[in-house]
């Protein structure tokens, strides 16, 4: 791609101060504003779920009810949840004061940061795209949406969207591919809400701090699934069946590997390639006429697994479950593989596919040490009915969520935070903590006038100051 034309940058610069302007006026508008504006925006994008469905199925061949459970349904969550509880998240929060500022009040009050850039990733295209935007306006502030270049069709439609219903200072969408997302990353925005991968978070976080700017950062990496000898096997398949290959194991959250005890391995993969079968196909096949599975993004993701599990084959790894591939329309038949080499691909990079390996382990230590070894992942997958192993592997390990006995569902949660940790994120997002973190929480005291307990401590530092200070450091 060609850089981007100095006609484009001075387009941005411009749009930039718009944004600019619209950003210092909004700090005054009414709660009520806010709210009407998120209000009639749920109207319109529940409108939109054909168009939304007929974009994304033409970008990577997403069924449409899948399309309404893991694109327009969470979105709507959000729009639904922040308006629920807008005027608590808004209102100045009261702050105790402690004996040594008697007299005084305080407050924290969330104000906007200004001007936002939201980058959002192919995978999900509409969900993360609008879903921070929400959080974003909620807060009082403008944006600016990236989306991604490998989903054209829904990028284009992001575009429409934003231009029908927002005006071009509140709201702007930039297209294009590395250039474009490198010209938006010179402007001094005051909040960047990233989700993507590690490798590419670095890039943003040394272009944000060239401004020092905030940075949400929603990374991913390799999330590991545990499974030991308690658990309920039928459900562990079922689960993991559905979090590995919904949106064609195209999920930062998705079950990136499998560690099964030894003990029951054999018969939890026999489940899980039935479950696999049942989900997807039609209990015995699944080929590209399945109406429930949909295809990688594009020639080079498919490209890119492709010469995983090849490589992971040839070192010696054995197939438990595959199927016809068609490379011209991306079609990849669920994989399953056992007996994985812990230095191949598949187990060195995040496989964000429909690849899954299993591996088998005799004892939990082992496990641990291997989790612990490598950068935190995004999710901790636990299957396990033994209240101990649970509480061993959340005190013992890190990781951005954790998810007992299911995978996926702790995303979905409006109450709960969801983000990574060093490696696999920074900063928390979804309802309140989407507020807070396109907000600046700013304190505020209040001192009375007149006489303070604070004149007792200032200079000249007399024997009564000295014995006010031992006071304060002995008993305050």
């Amino acid at each position: 791609m060609s850089p981007v034309a100095s006609s484009s940058i001075d387009s941005l610069t411009r749009l930039f101060a718009a944004h600019k302007a619209r950003s210092l006026r909004l700090r005054t508008q009414p709660l009520n504003e806010r709210k009407r504006l998120l209000k009639d925006f749920e109207k319109y994008f529940a409108a939109q779920r054909t168009r939304i469905q007929q974009a994304v199925f033409a970008d990577f061949g997403k069924p449409a009810t899948e399309v309404d459970m893991s694109e327009v349904y969470p979105v709507l969550t959000e729009l639904r949840h922040t308006l629920a509880n807008i005027d608590e998240w808004a209102a100045p929060e009261d702050i105790d004061t402690p004996l040594t500022y008697l007299g005084s009040s305080s407050e924290v009050r969330c104000e906007p940061k200004g001007v936002c850039l939201i980058i959002s990733p192919w995978n999900f295209p509409v969900n993360i795209c609008f879903g921070p935007l929400v959080s974003a306006l909620a807060a009082g502030n403008t944006a600016f949406i990236k989306p991604s270049e490998y989903t054209p069709h829904t990028s284009r439609l992001v575009r429409d969207m934003v231009n029908e219903f927002f005006d071009e200072d509140l709201v702007t969408v930039v297209e294009g591919g590395v250039d474009e997302t490198r010209e938006l990353l010179r402007l001094p925005f005051d909040h960047i809400f990233f989700t993507g991968s590690p490798q590419v978070g670095k890039v943003v976080m040394r272009a944000a701090a060239e401004n020092l700017t905030s940075v949400t950062l929603e990374l991913g990496g390799k999330s590991p699934t545990i499974i030991d000898e308690t658990a309920n096997l039928k459900d562990a398949a079922k689960r993991v069946a559905f979090g590995k290959f919904l949106n064609n194991g195209q999920t930062c959250i998705a079950p990136d590997h499998i560690w099964v005890h030894e003990t029951v391995a054999e018969e939890w993969q026999q489940l899980l390639v039935a479950e696999v079968k049942k989900l997807f196909g039609d209990g015995d096949h699944i080929n590209e006429q399945s109406p429930s599975y949909g295809r990688v993004v594009s020639d080079k993701h498919f490209a890119r697994l492709y010469d995983m599990v090849d490589e992971a084959l040839q070192r010696g790894a054995t197939v438990r479950l595959t199927g016809e591939h068609n490379v011209a329309t991306r079609f990849m038949h669920p994989v399953v593989l056992a007996n994985v080499p812990p230095d191949a691909r598949l187990m060195e990079e995040e496989v964000f596919g429909p690849v899954l390996p299993v591996l088998t382990y005799q004892n939990l230590d082992d496990v641990i040490v291997h989790i612990n070894a490598h950068p935190k992942p995004l999710a901790l997958y636990v299957f396990s009915s033994s209240k101990s192993t649970q509480e061993r592997l959340l005190q013992l390990t890190s990781s951005g969520t954790v998810c007992v006995n299911d995978c996926i569902t702790q995303y979905t949660h409006p109450n709960l935070p969801f983000g990574g940790v060093n490696n696999s994120g920074i900063g928390k997002a979804h309802g309140k903590y989407s507020f807070i973190a396109f907000s600046n929480e700013k304190p505020v005291l209040r001192q009375k006038r007149g006489f303070a307990l604070p004149y007792l401590l200032h200079p000249p530092y007399t024997e009564s100051v000295k014995r006010s200070v031992n006071l304060m450091l002995n008993w305050f």
